[in-house]
């Protein structure tokens, strides 16, 4: 059988046939990520705040706009992404896909 040159199959790449949730590992390296840019934005908002010191209101609006970045880094960081709702297949009766029970009668 030959296989043509441009189809999902010659590209080696394999081909997603169910809604299966990502893997643990790529969760993980994602809240990982967003850990680490969340508390890389808190030195910055330090270092604004150190830089308008004299407009007092403005370095204490970073300042204070860096106050919870780790608690929220850190529920990001431990929050997992929700469980998806599933569909359960189950048999439903359907009285009208059965013939009535009376049935005439030809006597021979």
């Amino acid at each position: 059988m030959s296989r043509e040159a441009n189809g999902p199959e010659s590209s080696g790449s394999p081909v997603l046939i169910t809604e299966a949730a990502r893997s643990y590992d790529d969760q993980h390296a994602d809240r990982k990520r967003k850990y680490m840019i969340m508390m890389g934005l808190r030195f910055p908002c330090l270092i604004m705040a150190g830089i308008f010191y004299q407009t007092w209101w403005l370095a204490l609006g970073f300042i204070l706009l860096s106050v919870p970045l780790p608690w929220v880094a850190v529920l990001i960081a431990n929050d997992r992404p929700p469980r998806k709702a599933e569909h359960v297949n189950r048999y439903e009766h359907d009285a009208k896909a059965i013939e009535p029970g009376t049935h005439r009668v030809i006597d021979g």
